[in-house]
């Protein structure tokens, strides 16, 4: 975890709560998302070496997210969590429970009751989290059974997902030459689409060539990579013409992706300077959708993205050169 991430945990006896406040070093959007979808929290919800799977969810007030904690023996623990109240891109609660894989409760284990509150401060969305217990023997249980151990490293393992989607967008810069690149995604061809463009422009790939989500070094603290994501294409870069380079990365439903013809491709300018990033940004979203204001962020880049009034996606990315 970030040092600089605020990280609060205290226990309630009196209230038989765990009161949690945890910063993560990305937009409201994208934390919301990591907390909301199926494919991202099986991505990191489970503590290491455990991992999630989701065999349903439904996402709405009196729906319910059903799913396993898997061992690395294969062994599952089922548990469904009932959501109660949802205001989107501000908080949700729900009652978590173990069950079988049915959804059938286990009443002879405690239920937890969440309450997710959600706000955004500059380039930071911080959660503060409510955990509530029937009984202080049921809390007591609960952190005898290594509550506090086992969800401070789920959200470590959130952390390692922000960053490798930021990773990305800064990924082999390494002057501060203006440039304008194209910036595609794909649901999982990537690399079929670049090898074609490759015998095209008779170039060859920058840098290491084609990376894949595999190619990622598995550590502690990395979250885990699906296997039906592992041969997808994590960046590649392709010189065209003029100077023009192309950029490309698979962006699958198992990442948190909906991807239609029109919004899979941006125009990425990477100015000189700061102060012609923010005139850039300025005008060119007048009139349009701005998806992220300018704003610095934690992976040392000056960043905004919009959708401009004619229906273009743009990305504005400034980065001091080391």
């Amino acid at each position: 975890m970030n040092s600089n991430l605020l990280f609060d945990f205290t226990v309630d006896k009196e209230k038989n709560t765990v009161n949690v406040k945890r910063e993560f070093a990305a937009d409201l959007n994208m934390v919301w998302d990591a907390w909301t979808k199926p494919e991202l929290l099986d991505l990191w919800w489970a503590p290491k070496p455990y991992k999630t799977k989701t065999k349903s969810m439904d996402f709405r007030e009196g729906g319910f997210w059903l799913y396993a904690m898997i061992s690395p023996e294969g062994e599952k623990h089922w548990c469904k969590n009932d959501y109660h109240k949802i205001e989107i891109q501000k908080s949700f609660s729900g009652l978590d429970a173990f069950c079988d894989e049915n959804g059938k409760i286990n009443t002879e284990m405690p239920r937890t009751l969440w309450t997710n509150v959600f706000s955004t401060n500059s380039d930071k969305t911080l959660v503060t989290i409510t955990a509530k217990y029937e009984s202080l023997a049921d809390l007591e249980k609960i952190i005898a059974m290594g509550f506090k151990e086992g969800f401070t490293m789920a959200l470590s393992n959130l952390d390692q997902y922000i960053e490798e989607q930021f990773k990305l967008r800064s990924k082999l810069r390494t002057d501060n030459k203006a440039r304008v690149c194209t910036y595609l995604n794909f649901p999982g061809n990537t690399e079929e689409v670049f090898l074609f463009y490759k015998s095209v422009f008779k170039t060859e790939f920058c840098g290491d060539g084609i990376q894949h989500f595999g190619d990622l070094p598995e550590n502690s603290n990395h979250p885990p990579v699906p296997e039906s994501i592992k041969k997808m294409v994590l960046h590649v870069e392709l010189p065209t013409l003029g100077n023009h380079i192309l950029m490309g990365t698979d962006a699958p439903k198992e990442m948190g992706f909906n991807l239609t013809q029109g919004n899979n491709m941006h125009i990425s300018l990477e100015p000189e300077t700061r102060a012609e990033a923010d005139r850039l940004f300025n005008e060119l979203s007048e009139g349009g959708k701005i998806d992220m204001p300018m704003q610095d962020m934690f992976f040392g880049s000056y960043f905004g993205s919009f959708t401009d009034k004619y229906g273009i996606n743009w990305m504005v990315n400034f980065s001091e050169k080391k």
